[in-house]
């Protein structure tokens, strides 16, 4: 495993072992704004534009980190339901998308769904079926505790990738 990726594994797992429930779902949710205003900084009549021809628009972006919450948020809820392995692994990619909508239309998407994952998450006493794991591509297997966690790291990837797009459409 690359070193960058085993040093974020590390993080996931120890952070995640450390923290309540609460304070996992808090420290996302508090770093999801990241992603809020990474969108809103890009310009309106841009959100929609790649700014080069191997490089994803925004709204992209926006809605890979909405899907692939929804894709997480499904495992954690399934694992926490059933106490079984949940099924395909996460796919981290940016797919093509006919999905068009504005920064505050994905914002709003992606905090209806995190909020109904926080509240799922918040219910359990956060030790339960942790021997369950499935596999991330680049940071292996990690159980539902380290997947929450693993949101933040991804939104925070993005928002880097969005404010970087922004740059070079305003």
């Amino acid at each position: 495993m690359d070193p960058e990726f085993e040093r974020i594994r590390g993080y996931l797992q120890t952070q995640a072992s450390k923290l309540s429930v609460p304070e996992l779902a808090d420290k996302v949710r508090a770093d999801m704004e990241q992603l809020r205003s990474a969108a809103e900084s890009v310009p309106t009549g841009r959100f929609l534009e790649r700014p080069g021809e191997s490089d994803w628009s925004a709204n992209e972006v926006m809605a890979h980190v909405v899907d692939g919450g929804k894709a997480v948020a499904r495992s954690i809820t399934g694992v926490l339901d059933s106490g079984h392995k949940p099924g395909p692994a996460f796919v981290d990619r940016i797919e093509k998308t006919e999905t068009e909508r504005s920064a505050e239309g994905w914002w709003s998407a992606l905090v209806a769904d995190r909020e109904a994952l926080f509240g799922r998450v918040k219910q359990a006493t956060g030790d339960e079926h942790l021997d369950v794991t499935w596999t991330h591509p680049m940071f292996g297997d990690l159980n539902w505790r380290e997947w929450l966690l693993f949101l933040r790291i991804h939104d925070l990837d993005h928002a880097r990738q969005i404010q970087a797009i922004s740059a070079t459409t305003a």
